[in-house]
């Protein structure tokens, strides 16, 4: 399953193709999120420069050759050119029952999964213990966690460093 804008890039880059020609093929949709859609596509300003047209023209140009109708409801052009996007609630469905049924939840598997050791806190035990060693025990553990869902291999490790303080403390006692 494609992200959205991943989607919607690819469809418009189709659509650059059919209205302008194949050295459009490559132009950057600058596919946004909007607070007035889903999505907005804000290519027709710059295609406007190149095309010597207006960015409105342009805007309906694309929006003449853009095939949306299982992705997105017909867009509606905004302002100087804008083209606000709506995705359609069926495809949003269809694209998390995808997400739900895979037990993997979209991630793919490694080609070659790697061993990564990750060591958590390092706590020096010759000084006292504090929270800056809990947050970073923390976010060594969400990085193990992220890496076995990525399908890599994780070794956790927690060093425990200067013992030299500890056991002179021993020999002088």
């Amino acid at each position: 399953m494609p992200a959205p804008e991943i989607a919607l890039t690819q469809r418009f880059q189709s659509a650059f193709t059919a209205a302008f020609g194949p050295e459009f093929a490559d132009a950057d949709p600058i596919i946004r999120p909007s607070q007035f859609a889903d999505f907005q596509c804000n290519a027709a300003m710059g295609l406007a420069k190149r095309l010597g047209k207006k960015p409105r023209d342009i805007a309906a140009e694309i929006l003449a050759a853009v095939d949306l109708d299982d992705i997105a409801e017909t867009p509606e052009i905004a302002g100087p050119g804008f083209l606000n996007i709506r995705l359609r609630t069926d495809w949003i469905a269809a694209q998390a029952a995808e997400l739900a049924a895979d037990a993997r939840l979209g991630v793919p598997s490694p080609a070659s999964p790697d061993t990564v050791v990750v060591d958590y806190s390092a706590p020096n035990v010759a000084k006292e213990m504090h929270v800056g060693h809990l947050r970073t025990t923390v976010v060594g553990d969400s990085i193990v966690r992220t890496l076995e869902k990525l399908g890599h291999t994780a070794i956790r490790q927690n060093h425990i460093g200067d013992w030299g303080t500890p056991f002179g403390m021993l020999i002088e006692h």
